[in-house]
């Protein structure tokens, strides 16, 4: 029956001494104001004020109504502002790009000193599929490179980045003229990651339409795995931002891989939730910071996606 328009027109009465000057304070005519008060003294059974005294003066019953308004609005405004200012205190983050632990980390640290009151809890393990729990709201965040049809979830496009063969400079094909084939790969050692065959790139889009099984061998640190194909011990498919220090100091070689492998890594959240002001300042900071510090990547985030303030 009270409603907070209410508690403030009683605050403005108190505060202006009159209907003409509340009305204004509001941004609505006398008329507006005078029927509005009209209409809640009906409900009431009461009244509220005496209409021509100057300054307005208010009944028992107003004056207490006035006593709640005086408590109830700064309770309202004082919990809008935390909201504004804290937005939530936590985000569940997880990746399934193993590989973006390396420009994730400094990202992430980066955003904590823009916005301290938001905690990071982040969650990686290759063995790990975090889509699903990002569905039943254990997640508030998932980087990936992998699309899910009819999950209800929103993908934001955060870059494209090219997947390159990482060889040994004394490999073979270093010196190959011609495009990398899948028939070149047949009898190699292919390292990988220990996650499900069908979530490599190099396998579900190059080697397996071919019907070319390589030698497989799990490797779970990316430095290790980079370490053991420059020792000639394998070879490997990273993406290119990955190995680009590396490469530069002679220790592997990138070839491109066919005709390319270029993936593309998303933002995913809940549909709906994309438009929280917190996702969206978090997922534009730690782009930017990926668009500023690696290499070989196509930075596509468009400002349609979100209307940062």
């Amino acid at each position: 029956m009270i409603e907070i328009k209410h508690l403030k027109t009683m605050q403005a009465l108190k505060n202006n001494g009159s209907l003409s000057a509340a009305a204004i304070q509001l941004h609505q005519t006398q008329s507006a104001i005078s029927h509005q008060c009209n209409k809640l003294e009906k409900k009431l059974g009461f009244k509220l004020f005496i209409r021509k005294s100057h300054p307005i003066k208010f009944t028992i019953q107003g004056k207490i109504l006035l006593q709640l308004s005086e408590e109830i609005l700064p309770k309202i405004e004082k919990s809008i502002q935390k909201c504004t200012d804290s937005y939530h205190t936590v985000i569940q983050l997880a990746i399934e790009c193993h590989s973006c632990i390396q420009w994730l980390t400094p990202a992430l640290k980066t955003f904590q000193k823009q916005f301290p009151n938001v905690k990071i809890d982040f969650y990686s393990d290759m063995m790990f599929s975090p889509q699903p729990l990002l569905q039943n709201g254990k997640l508030d965040i998932v980087l990936t490179s992998e699309v899910l049809p009819r999950s209800n979830l929103f993908y934001i496009p955060m870059f494209d980045f090219e997947v390159r063969l990482i060889l040994s400079p004394n490999h073979p094909l270093v010196v190959k003229k011609h495009k990398i084939t899948p028939e070149d790969l047949k009898f190699e050692t292919l390292m990988t990651y220990p996650i499900q065959r069908n979530r490599l790139d190099i396998w579900k889009r190059f080697l397996k339409p071919a019907g070319i099984v390589p030698i497989f061998k799990n490797v779970n640190n990316t430095l290790l795995l980079i370490q053991m194909v420059s020792a000639q011990m394998g070879i490997a498919a990273l993406p290119h931002w990955v190995v680009d220090n590396i490469e530069r100091q002679g220790l592997i070689v990138t070839r491109k891989i066919g005709k390319g492998i270029w993936r593309r890594l998303y933002a995913a959240t809940r549909n709906g939730e994309q438009k929280e002001l917190v996702i969206q300042k978090f997922i534009n900071s730690i782009h930017i910071h990926a668009c500023t510090h690696l290499q070989f990547i196509r930075g596509i985030l468009k400002s349609r996606y979100f209307k940062i303030s």
